[in-house]
């Protein structure tokens, strides 16, 4: 099951400037933050915090 998109495409291609974007970089990044979210959550509550801080990235 996929949980909502987590990136703004229209951001990722603004950001990117004046390079093309195959359209499944797309998927692959928003792959990557989903995992990178549920690290964060998880060292987050390992450290008994409800609260994800940037040093749980």
């Amino acid at each position: 099951m996929r949980m909502a998109d987590l990136i703004v495409k229209s951001a990722v291609k603004e950001q990117l400037d004046e390079m093309n974007v195959a359209a499944d970089f797309y998927d692959a990044l928003d792959e990557d933050v989903a995992e990178l979210l549920d690290d964060a959550a998880r060292r987050a509550e390992a450290n008994d915090r409800k609260t994800v801080q940037p040093r749980d990235l």
